[in-house]
Parts: C-alpha cells; structure tokens; sequence
C-alpha cells in the first residue's frame, strides 16, 4: 500500500499543479474585473471564491479539512489574527474559513510581483508588503496597517515566528510586529490561531506533495488587546498559539 500510494502522488501531484495554475490564471483577471469595475465588496467576494477553488485542489492529493472556530469572536470589530506557520498552505484555510472577518495580510515583499492572482490581491486586498531588510519601511506599513483594520472594521493577520516551520515545530514568537500593532489597535481583539499538519504537505519540498493530509485550524477565543499590557499580552497569545501544535 505504501509503495502504491509512493507511486501515485506523482501523477496526483502533476495533476494538483495543473489545476492550481489554471486556478491562479483564471482569478487573476477576475479580480482585476472586480476590483477596478465594481470595488471593494466584489473584489472581496471573488478572493473568497478563488481561496476556495485553491481549497478544492487540495482535495486532489487527498487533503482534507478539519477546522474549529470559537463562537466568541466579534464581528464589525480590528482584530489580529496571530497563528503559527507552516507552509504556504497556511494562507487559503484562513482566507476562506475566517473570511466573514475580512482577513489581510502581513507579507514579504517578494510576493508582491510575479504570481497571478496571488500577488495582484496582496497589493490590492487591503494587505501590506513588508521588507525585511528595511525595518523603517516595516514599521511605517504597519502603523498605516492598523490604521486600516481600525477605520474599516477588518482583520490583520500575522505570522509572527517570522518564518515557516519545515517541521511544524513551533518557533519563537518576534515581538515587534505585535507591539506595534496591539499598541495601535487598543479597541480591537486578537484571536490566536493554531494550525497543524500544513507542513506535511510539502515533507518533500514542492514536489511531490505528501497525499492524505488532514490540515487542522483552530481559531481560539478572542481577547480584547485593552485588558493586558502589551507583552504579557503577546507571551499569552504565544501559549495559546504553541500549545495545540502537536509536538
């Protein structure tokens, strides 16, 4: 069995890639429509359809879906998402099981050009692009973030490890971006989020993926950033986030 199942993650594989191109070829114009035709709500819409398609391909190479979301969390509200990361493969899960809560996103500035669909809504969507090297141009894109979320209503989301983890193994938290954001964002929450098993997906680099993966997300309760000093308040969050990874 596992020697067949060795042999089929190939042509699977190929047939994952096919599909997952065609998705990111087919959305990029799609967007493009809705974004500069009809605006934010329908550019809004068609990602969330789009970050379903990519769930959908997936479910090629076997992957499943197990996900859990707290009932506690408030809506019309800024709200920081801080999960673990695993794989690229973290992004569509939260994209479209929390999408209700208008995720963006906090990403490197390379991923800005060059992928459809992928990079045309980072630089559109409402999420920033930060450069690594340049820790002054990350720090205005994230004061101009919070004034975001704060004016609309929306949620931000952090990898806050920095880095994927190639094993799932959790790293440690850098504090920086969290602070300058739950010191901008007083009135809003922060809603840790635990993912597993992501990294499964890609144990042999892009290729093969690893077949029949369940990827796990859990979106604990909120908590309003205003009732905790900022650092113990980050040393919470990290517990919560860590502690449902599986060792």
């Amino acid at each position: 069995m596992k020697t067949l199942l060795k042999i089929i993650r190939y042509p699977l594989s190929v047939l994952f890639y096919l599909f997952f191109g065609l998705t990111i070829l087919i959305f990029h114009p799609l967007q493009w429509l809705a974004f500069n035709g009809f605006g934010y709500t329908a550019h809004k819409k068609t990602v969330d359809v789009f970050n379903w398609f990519l769930l959908r391909c997936l479910n090629i190479v076997g992957t499943t879906f197990k996900v859990k979301i707290s009932g506690n969390i408030p809506e019309n509200v800024p709200i920081i998402i801080v999960s673990n990361h695993q794989s690229m493969w973290d992004i569509s899960p939260i994209s479209w099981y929390l999408r209700k809560y208008h995720p963006k996103f906090i990403s490197k500035v390379e991923l800005g050009k060059g992928i459809p669909s992928i990079s045309y809504n980072l630089r559109h969507g409402g999420s920033i692009l930060i450069d690594r090297k340049n820790p002054r141009q990350a720090l205005v894109e994230m004061v101009k973030f919070s004034k975001y979320l704060n004016k609309h209503n929306r949620s931000g989301v952090i990898f806050p490890e920095g880095t994927r983890s190639k094993t799932g193994a959790p790293k440690p938290f850098k504090k920086t971006g969290l602070q300058t954001l739950f010191k901008k964002l007083p009135d809003g929450y922060v809603v840790p989020v635990t993912i597993n098993n992501s990294w499964k997906l890609q144990r042999n680099g892009m290729f093969p993926i690893h077949l029949g993966v369940c990827l796990e997300l859990t979106a604990h309760d909120a908590i309003k950033i205003s009732e905790y000093e900022v650092d113990p308040l980050i040393d919470k969050v990290e517990t919560i986030v860590t502690s449902k990874v599986y060792k």
